[in-house]
């Protein structure tokens, strides 16, 4: 009996270190597997394939490991516009490349600013004489704008192009809020200001439709003298005059009138451009599938070539989407991460600071959080610029107002200098259903605010005050930092959306350029220039996981998915169940101080396709609820 029982203790002792050998083993792989990254020994002589599965962006959002395991829908592809630029740059002048190619198969888009960029990148690479060549089954505006700045633009036979210029509609709710009763209780300071507009209106007032006429056509005039001068043969007025006359002259083939009218120079399909590629590039060395082609993809290449770390260090912090209060982001812009960020680096020495806005704006609040962490850099007399990519408006332009000098580009949408707020009640549909509310007050702000039982006049008169009293203290702002009158301020301000090149006329930025432009002077200014400086991104860094879950989640984006023109119209009419919903949840979310421009155009919601699914049907539940 005894010897049983020491076999069986030996046994046991032998399955317990077992256990434990399996599982360090795979907490190990675990690990390795979690923190790996694109190896630079996957570069090969050859083209540099950049596929754009998705959207160019200021700032990538990382994916959320549990809402991208549950969701069972897909990340959207996000694509950092500076990297793009990096690895453009560093394959014009690296012998291993000998050619750019864009597959522009699954891009969606991006703002004006960052395909400028994109675009002067691409011209730098065809300078080094080394040929751009771009493939897709069908281009949109953006795609169009970025395959102008190539050598072959290739269009697959069964695909076509499309222009459809900057402008659309929007949604308005006040019919379906007086059906419901609901109050939607606006407050707001600006004439121009139409973010509240959706809630209060069946349609756009005369001066929102007055300011963003104004608007589209400069970006649209923008957008064709970009075209037209890195492509001059593309025949823009035929193809946007009278879209239909100029299909049927092709007898519907849309890929024969894109190439009739300029936007293409060949048709073939996705084989007939690898074929091409290789005659440029070589043949590929690891395989011999038709239309293969000798490559190096582009995060293996980035991981080839860091950017510069030599020389004085100038900060760049990022604040990118919605602005909102807590820690949101990246990709979002949570004033308390941002200004956290800010704040450790004062223990940095950096040579000076830029601050790159791509954002609508929003939380007052966090605007000013951020706009003060700005400040106590400043304090330090190192220089601080603006970089303004697409968009920075409204508080995106509340957190540019500390900045020594403010650059934008032609395309950027800027000003919006207003604030609202919009709270709903419920005391129309409550009476409705017999609810009523009653009681004692012992001052007019008892029980107040009630939403239910609506609010006293006092409390209205109290919340417009302080948004009055916001948008006066906005104005001191830009009043200061421009160096205007109040006067002049609020002339210029009232909500008014602005493109770059207006905005230079009158006073709310000095001059055009890029990050690259804002740096450069940042660094004249620091006295670093002769001494070499470089950038260093404030938070820059992917978490460990997020390469891995990318690629668990995303099996299918790795890869371009075709999308004819069919498939490209519904994708860009897809943002508009986005927009319902960030409207709905703008309106019976609660919100402080908002100063945001509803109108300025931003990218579609990140994280997944169509939003977590998760998330996005428990709204819809409640929605439907209220309707029902």
């Amino acid at each position: 009996m005894a010897f049983a029982k020491s076999v069986w203790r030996l046994l046991v002792g032998v399955k317990d270190a077992l256990v434990l050998v399996l599982l360090l083993l795979f907490f190990f792989a675990l690990y390795g597997v979690l923190t790996a990254r694109p190896s630079p020994a996957q570069v090969t002589e050859g083209a540099l394939l950049v596929e754009l599965n998705g959207y160019v962006v200021e700032e990538k959002t990382p994916v959320d490991p549990f809402d991208a395991l549950l969701s069972g829908t897909a990340p959207v592809g996000e694509y950092d516009v500076q990297d793009l630029v990096h690895a453009l740059d560093t394959a014009a002048t690296d012998e291993r490349i000998s050619s750019v190619v864009l597959d522009l198969s699954g891009f969606l888009g991006g703002g004006q600013a960052h395909l400028q960029d994109i675009g002067a990148a691409l011209d730098r690479v065809r300078a080094a004489e080394k040929p751009v060549l771009t493939y897709a089954v069908a281009y949109a505006d953006d795609g169009m704008m970025l395959a102008s700045h190539a050598s072959e633009v290739w269009l697959d036979p069964l695909g076509g192009a499309f222009i459809a210029g900057p402008g659309g509609e929007r949604l308005y709710y006040a019919g379906l809020l007086e059906q419901l009763n609901i109050n939607a209780r606006v407050y707001r300071v600006g004439t121009y200001k139409s973010a509240v507009e959706p809630y209060l209106e069946t349609g756009m007032s005369e001066p929102a439709r007055e300011n963003y006429t104004a608007l589209y056509e400069a970006l649209w005039e923008e957008w064709q003298a970009h075209v037209k001068k890195a492509r001059p043969r593309t025949d823009i007025e035929r193809v946007t005059a009278d879209p239909a006359a100029w299909v049927e002259a092709s007898s519907g083939d849309l890929a024969t009138a894109a190439l009739q009218a300029g936007l293409v120079d060949k048709l073939g399909n996705k084989v007939e451009f690898g074929q091409r590629v290789a005659e440029i590039s070589g043949e590929d060395p690891y395989g011999d599938a038709p239309g293969s082609y000798a490559y190096s993809e582009l995060d293996p290449w980035l991981a080839d070539n860091p950017r510069d770390t030599g020389g004085s260090a100038i900060g760049v912090v990022t604040i990118a989407g919605e602005i909102v209060d807590g820690e949101a982001g990246p990709g979002t812009a949570g004033g308390d991460r941002i200004a956290a960020l800010l704040d450790d680096a004062l223990e940095d020495d950096l040579a000076g600071l830029v601050v790159r806005v791509d954002s609508p704006g929003g939380s007052v609040l966090a605007s000013e959080l951020i706009r003060e962490a700005i400040l106590r850099h400043k304090a330090r007399d190192i220089p601080v610029a603006v970089s303004m990519a697409n968009v920075a408006a409204s508080g995106g332009y509340w957190v540019s107002t500390p900045a020594d000098r403010i650059f934008a580009e032609p395309e950027t949408i800027t000003g919006s200098i207003g604030i609202f707020a919009v709270i709903p009640t419920f005391e129309d549909l409550a009476a409705e259903y017999g609810v009523n509310s009653d009681g004692v007050r012992t001052t007019p702000l008892s029980g107040q605010p009630d939403l239910i039982g609506g609010f006293t006049p006092e409390v209205d008169s109290i919340l417009q005050s302080s948004i009055s009293d916001g948008y006066t203290d906005f104005i001191r702002l830009v009043a200061t930092s421009r160096n205007l009158s109040e006067e002049q301020a609020d002339r210029i301000g009232q909500g008014r959306v602005w493109d770059g090149g207006t905005a230079r006329q009158i006073g709310l930025v000095d001059q055009y350029g890029g990050l690259h432009e804002a740096a450069e002077w940042v660094a004249a200014q620091a006295g670093v220039v002769d001494d070499g400086w470089h950038l260093t991104f404030l938070g820059d860094g992917e978490a460990t996981y997020d390469t891995l879950l990318r690629s668990l989640v995303m099996p299918d984006a790795a890869r371009a998915v075709p999308q004819d023109v069919f498939a490209l119209m519904a994708n860009r009419q897809a943002g508009t169940l986005d927009r319902l919903e960030a409207d709905a949840s703008r309106l019976l979310t609660t919100r402080g101080m908002q100063a945001y421009c509803l109108e300025c155009p931003t990218p579609p919601a990140r994280g997944t396709l169509l939003a977590a699914a998760g998330s996005r049907a428990g709204f819809w539940q409640k929605l439907a609820a209220l309707l029902d």
